[in-house]
């Protein structure tokens, strides 16, 4: 037997080394209350940067860098006010008051230091103009012409936006986010707010855009890089993984921002719109002045002849001898009156009346080479229309004893002022102006009329257009043929204001009729009234852009002297635009001069019988003057419009009183079913079933706030469960005072259930009242742990455990089990 060899030991494996286990990270410290990380305050500092940029983006809408001072610090404001909510933990009602508290105390230096006590304290006039900016403004600046400077509290609207914006975004970056995963969706809710503000600079601003590519980069680009860095971050991850996923970040966010800046400066070039495309609000919203509101002021010519010729109606100072008072401008012609243009006629040649402040923007077609420094002092004049001299370019109305800026009127394109509450005795006003300046028809021999879009004239006598074109003549260049039909009209025509001393009647008016009656009669009769309609027609019919002035021309007027301008000075003329020169005017009033009589010879009459004629009736001096109808239901129907309730309140009643409907009507019914539960346990038959519903009270109540009821359980340890979720709430805790919703009052109302329920003898009243009152108090401070919305919800809500009797004959239920159901 052989034996075997004996083999070599195998070589023993290398042991493998020892991977130490890995130590798990320990958790994040708790931080104290109202602790906020460096982290969330980068957030806070991104965000905040980006609302700073769109409140830049209103720059173009205000006159100044107030509206900056005003936004910024709007902005702090709304961004401390929303850290102190988060220090205090305050729920949304005491936040929001507390917001509007700092908003007024702090706006008056911030928005109006112009109107608060030593530029700091607020007065009444800062109260009043930050409640009406917050409420009106909105539609105030898209009203005013830009650059605004005035109501005073036009600035109260970029410090009211900022605010609000800055209150929002502090309180969902330090309330909200902190409580959600950091991703891009819910990291993109803090950019509503600053895009927000950003569009508003859009729609507020001018058709002219305020730096759109560099504003536009540097928004994307930051809030891209943002997005970039803050989504995703590594809380848990190891110090070697942070660096790599910095690292990676960074040239990624790089990537990026290069990436943002070549598209939008090669895209912003091509996608920008051209100024006159551009979408503003100013140029789409239909200023709320309304000139048809008022009579046509050429329609009351003849009241300042016949009622208001000796009367001393205002004194200028700072006039010319050749300067014109201007009242108003009319460019509208409907077959019975030249009248302002109203808001669905004008055109951009009539332009529109615009909310203004001090600094009044400048006309389009306008050359002047010298200005007047003019200041009014108003006496017997009263009405909407402001006489003004030229074109103003600033304007100050005094603020005693009522500052009337904010009713203030301006049409750049015809220089026409309007105070929407009118001007009287005492009132005083000041203001520059440039004067268009006088060409020579030798000048503007080879000149062409501006391409000026007007309101179409309506209802135009046929002879209008047959005389235009006799008077013209042969002539061919524009200031040649207006000139033919102003001599013209000058020679052939009389002045007669249809006084008692005239020796010709003169009929008023200039509807198509007695522009019709002034071309066949005789003698062509009128005044400035009828004259200056009538060529304003003439030049119309032969394509010329014209319209009627009607103002004031003071004579012996000395340089620099105060000059008293009553009603003899009223006068009519007509202004027709050249291509870069300006509106010219044309006076087409003859002179004074004596109207021949009619010499045709009377034919003669055959004698008649004699009839006894009635008495004859003297002629009145007014019988030489034509009657004008009043209309009174006008006065009437403004009676009625002012009394009656405007459409929006009907508007806003309906919608706050259906919210409110929807409000209270499901919280009515549900109060109903409550109160019928509580009463239907509280009133049952067996003591044992009161004692009972005390505690099923308690439990349905605890579950509509928004506690956990265990699903099984005793009622001691149902009450445990319950009372610790009240205590263990985060707040202020006194351990030396018992909670009314805490363990130790739950368990007393349990001990006190189960005796009702297990010991076979009925519990005295008071007893079971004690109970109830035991409910009632651990109730009432349970919610209070809650937050004011859950306290809200709970209102609306109803639960229902199963009652004692049902409990108690369920096979293996015990007696704390709480068997749910929601109705």
């Amino acid at each position: 037997m052989s034996e075997k060899a004996p083999t070599a030991p195998k070589a023993a494996k290398p042991a493998k080394a020892a991977t130490p286990p890995k130590t798990p990270r320990p958790p994040a410290p708790k931080l104290p209350r109202g602790t906020v990380t460096p982290a969330t305050w980068r957030d806070l500092a991104v965000v905040s940067a980006l609302s700073a940029l769109g409140v830049w983006g209103l720059a173009p809408a205000f006159s100044d860098s107030g509206f900056l001072l005003a936004g910024l610090g709007g902005l702090l404001v709304g961004t401390a006010a929303g850290y102190l909510s988060h220090l205090f933990r305050f729920h949304a009602f005491v936040t929001g008051l507390g917001a509007i508290l700092c908003y007024f105390v702090l706006g008056s230096a911030l928005a109006m230091p112009g109107y608060a006590l030593f530029a700091v304290l607020p007065t009444l006039t800062t109260l009043r103009g930050l409640a009406l900016g917050a409420v009106f403004g909105w539609a105030d600046i898209i009203t005013l012409a830009a650059p605004v400077g005035a109501p005073d509290y036009i600035t109260v609207l970029p410090y009211a936006a900022a605010c609000l914006v800055g209150l929002v975004t502090t309180v969902l970056t330090l309330r909200w986010l902190p409580r959600q995963d950091r991703s891009a969706g819910r990291l993109s809710v803090l950019l509503v707010g600053p895009a927000a503000l950003y569009l508003l600079g859009v729609l507020y601003g001018t058709s002219t855009p305020f730096l759109a590519t560099v504003r536009g980069i540097s928004f994307a680009v930051l809030a891209l890089l943002w997005l970039g860095w803050r989504r995703g971050a590594a809380t848990n991850a190891s110090l070697q993984e942070r660096k790599g996923r910095g690292r990676t970040k960074l040239v990624g966010s790089g990537i990026v921002a290069v990436a943002a800046v070549l598209v939008a400066a090669v895209a912003g070039s091509i996608l920008i719109p051209a100024p006159e495309s551009r979408f503003v609000l100013r140029d789409e919203v239909v200023p709320p002045f309304d000139p048809q509101d008022y009579p046509s002021p050429l329609s009351g010519f003849r009241k300042y002849t016949k009622d208001l010729g000796e009367t001393e109606l205002f004194s200028v100072t700072g006039l010319a001898a050749s300067d014109r008072v201007r009242l108003a401008v009319m460019d509208s012609y409907d077959g019975r009156l030249w009248d302002v243009s109203g808001a669905e006629d004008q055109t951009d040649g009539s332009g529109s009346f615009r909310l203004v402040g001090d600094d009044l923007p400048t006309p389009t077609l306008l050359d002047s080479s010298g200005g007047r420094s003019i200041s009014v002092t108003v006496d017997g004049y009263s009405g909407v229309w402001l006489p003004v001299v030229g074109y103003p370019d600033t304007l100050a109305l005094p603020a005693e004893p009522i500052d009337k800026t904010p009713d203030l009127r301006y049409n750049s394109a015809t220089a026409t002022t309007v105070v929407t509450s009118g001007v009287g005795r005492g009132d005083r006003y000041s203001f520059t102006a440039d004067v268009q300046d006088a060409y020579s028809d030798k000048a503007l021999a080879a000149v062409p009329v501006a391409p000026v879009e007007l309101p179409i004239v309506e209802r135009v006598p046929d002879v209008v257009a047959a005389k235009a074109a006799e008077y013209v003549g042969t002539a061919t260049t524009p200031i040649d043929r207006l000139r033919a039909m102003e001599q013209a009209i000058k020679i052939n025509g009389f002045l007669s204001h249809g006084l008692a001393s005239d020796s010709v009647p003169s009929r008023a008016g200039h509807g198509a009729d007695r522009i019709e009656e002034l071309f066949t009669r005789n003698q062509m009769i009128g005044d400035e009234e009828q004259f200056a309609a009538a060529f304003a027609l003439m030049a119309r019919s032969l394509g010329y852009p014209a319209r009627v002035v009607m103002g004031f021309a003071p004579e012996n007027v000395e340089e620099g002297a105060t000059v008293a301008v009553t009603g003899e000075d009223v006068t009519a003329w007509v202004e027709v635009p050249f291509e870069g020169v300006g509106w010219i005017s044309f006076a087409p009033t003859p002179d004074e001069k004596e109207i021949p009589q009619d010499q045709n010879p009377k034919p003669k009459t055959e004698p008649q019988p004699q009839v006894r004629q009635p008495p004859r009736a003297e002629k009145q001096d007014d019988d030489l003057l034509t009657e004008v109808d009043i209309n009174d239901s006008e006065d009437d129907d403004k009676t009625e419009e002012a009394a009656s309730v405007p459409l929006w309140v009907w508007i806003l009643s309906g919608g706050v009183g259906i919210l409110l409907l929807l409000y209270i009507v499901p919280l009515l019914i549900v109060a109903a079913i409550k109160r019928r539960r509580m009463r239907r346990r509280r009133n049952a038959d067996a003591a044992d079933a009161r004692a009972a519903g005390a505690w099923d009270e308690m439990l349905d109540r605890y579950a509509e706030v928004g506690y956990v009821l265990p699903e099984t359980g005793t009622r001691r340890m149902v009450a445990a469960n319950l009372g610790s979720q009240v205590e263990t709430r985060p707040g202020p805790a006194d351990p030396a005072r018992e909670h009314p919703g805490g363990v130790a009052t739950l368990t007393r109302l349990a001990h006190g259930t189960d005796e009702a329920v297990f010991s076979g003898r009925d519990l005295a009243e008071e007893r079971i009242e004690a109970l109830w009152q035991t409910t009632t108090e651990s109730s009432a401070g349970a919610a209070a742990e809650v937050g004011w919305w859950r306290r809200q919800a709970s209102r609306f809500r109803i639960n229902s455990v199963r009652t004692v009797t049902e409990r108690l004959t369920a096979p293996g239920t015990r007696p704390g089990h709480t068997d749910r159901g929601k109705k």
